[in-house]
């Protein structure tokens, strides 16, 4: 199970790189609430980065996905039609939180 939420873990970075960097209009993510794709995406990052690197201690998880909700707004400032977004930083730690409580109530 750990080495299948390390694969995934690593999968999710480069979709949701791709997403925020990309370009091209998706439309299933067009069409839905950006903060609530940002939530959900850093609630599943949480969880399976727990699932696969458990040994990181959470504030090492937590500084890391935010650091990498950071990097993708930097990117973002400098894409066209794109912008940073303080309000998605918030998002994207909301989503996290989120995170930390599904990992701690898992079954």
């Amino acid at each position: 199970m750990k080495h299948l939420c390390q694969i995934a873990f690593f999968a999710a970075l480069i979709v949701i790189e791709y997403l925020a960097t990309t370009t091209r209009e998706i439309e299933m993510v067009s069409h839905s609430w950006d903060k609530l794709n940002h939530l959900a995406a850093f609630a599943v990052l949480y969880v399976l980065l727990s699932g696969g690197y458990g040994g990181l201690g959470i504030r090492m998880r937590i500084v890391g996905l935010m650091l990498f909700a950071l990097q993708i707004e930097i990117v973002q400032s400098f894409i066209p039609g794109r912008e940073f977004s303080f309000a998605d930083i918030v998002a994207d730690a909301l989503g996290v939180a989120l995170g930390m409580w599904v990992w701690r109530n898992r079954s």
